[in-house]
């Protein structure tokens, strides 16, 4: 009985003073950093798509008002066509025009989120989407096919990348 009282004595002090090891996140792939290094890419918090949902949306409903107030301060996008908007106005003022000469309409057909921790220990939660965007060119209608990647921080969309093609008719 003696032995069992210790057995069971000396688990519950081994057990208390263990560290409980942290377990990263599932890893759905690996990111190649600007030198080269392979990072984990895991699987990133949902609330993420949440906030990117909600941006397509804004721009949707043409609510440039709601995108300022979803963009940081340090805000930067990338378009398709070698486009670079530094800034929240300066996205305004290019949406603007944009929504105006194309009246572009976003159907979702999915959000995937992710997160890296860089080189420098940074964690960077990523949304990844996929859509198909309806836009009105000289009075023509193009479906295209676009993919975003979007960096989003404090929930704060700090940037975003724009993949486009022109939608075939057999799709």
């Amino acid at each position: 009985m003696k032995k069992y009282s210790l057995l069971t004595v000396l688990i519950i002090i081994f057990s208390c003073n263990s560290k409980i090891k942290e377990t990263k996140g599932t890893q759905i792939g690996i990111e190649i950093s600007d030198k080269g290094e392979r990072l984990d890419l895991n699987a990133g918090k949902m609330s993420t798509v949440t906030i990117w949902e909600n941006y397509i949306d804004a721009h949707n409903k043409r609510n440039i008002e709601t995108i300022k107030s979803m963009n940081a301060q340090e805000f930067k996008a990338y378009g398709p066509r070698g486009e670079f908007i530094d800034g929240s106005e300066a996205h305004a003022e290019f949406l603007s025009v944009w929504f105006k000469d194309n009246q572009p309409k976003w159907r979702p057909k999915y959000y995937i989120a992710n997160e890296v921790e860089d080189d420098k220990g940074n964690l960077m939660q990523w949304v990844t989407s996929g859509h198909d965007v309806t836009l009105t060119v000289d009075s023509l209608e193009v479906n295209v096919v676009q993919v975003h990647d979007a960096l989003i921080k404090n929930g704060k969309i700090q940037k975003f990348y724009v993949y486009e093609r022109v939608k075939q008719d057999s799709e």
